[in-house]
């Protein structure tokens, strides 16, 4: 049975900008190292969460995400 995550948009927005100030763009590539990772092993709950992570540290590093403010997934 799956469990739901407990992972608020806030949450996303605070793991993203840790990620993105320890390495910088690099930190995509992680993103991307985890999802193949969890794809490989069948995990497609985790590889969708890393891929969501993927998304909002792309913002982050673009400037289009702000690190204070009201947040809104879609």
């Amino acid at each position: 049975m799956p469990v739901s995550s407990r992972i608020t948009a806030d949450d996303m927005r605070q793991i993203a900008f840790t990620l993105v100030d320890r390495h910088g763009p690099r930190a995509i590539g992680y993103a991307d190292e985890a999802v193949g990772e969890m794809e490989a092993i069948g995990d497609d709950g985790r590889a969708d969460a890393w891929r969501a992570l993927r998304s909002v540290m792309e913002d982050a590093l673009a400037g289009r995400l702000d690190r204070a403010g009201e947040i809104t997934v879609h």
